[in-house]
Formats: C-alpha cells, sequence, structure tokens
C-alpha cells in the first residue's frame, strides 16, 4: 500500500496474469465501515487494483466527495470514471453479473 498526497492510498493488487485490460477504480472510505471493507473485498477477491482515498478526520476529502458524488455516505465508488454508488450499488452490479462487463471496459 502506498501513500499518495492527501490522505489518498494506492492499493495495488494482482495485476491480472492473463493481460486483460484494469479498469481504473476509485473508492472514498473510511477505516472502520463495514461496507467499505465488503466492498473493497468483492474488487480484492476478482483481482481488481484500486485507489483508496481515506476520508477519515479529513473533512476537505469528504466534501470532495460529497461534491463529486452528491452523497455523504461511505463508500463512494467510481469504475473509469463512472459514479457506480455505494457498497450496496456494487453488490448489485456483481449479483446481476454487469460488474465484470463494467470492470472490462476501458477508462
Amino acid at each position: 500500500m502506498a501513500a499518495l498526497p492527501s490522505g489518498r492510498l494506492r492499493i495495488c493488487r494482482w495485476p491480472k496474469s492473463n493481460g486483460d485490460l484494469l479498469a481504473q477504480v476509485v473508492l472514498y472510505t473510511t477505516r472502520f465501515c463495514p461496507f467499505c471493507i465488503r466492498a473493497k473485498a468483492l474488487l480484492q477477491s476478482k483481482g481488481v487494483a484500486f485507489d483508496e482515498i481515506a476520508v477519515d478526520g479529513n473533512p476537505a476529502l469528504r466534501q470532495e466527495m460529497m461534491e463529486k458524488s452528491g452523497r455523504h455516505t461511505v463508500p463512494q465508488i467510481w469504475i473509469n470514471g463512472r459514479h457506480v454508488g455505494g457498497c450496496d450499488e456494487l453488490m448489485a452490479l456483481e449479483r446481476s453479473g454487469q460488474l465484470d462487463d463494467w470492470l472490462a471496459e476501458t477508462a
């Protein structure tokens, strides 16, 4: 895990060995949020690299998240610049079989 400026964390995991293009995934999270943990676990299980922006104790980053998403809850997730929503929406994409399609699209 590498620290980026302003509390951002870059989680780089498992570039796919089959040469598939990896989606650009960004999550705004807080450290102990169970929904954040669940969303990250799903992405990690799929071998997806993502940028995590921790908003714990950082009102400026939370404000940035709220301005981009129109929401105040975490996680807030983007895939290739497309706003997914939160954990419930991410899990719904997975259940419907659409998440892999979203992840396969290039940015």
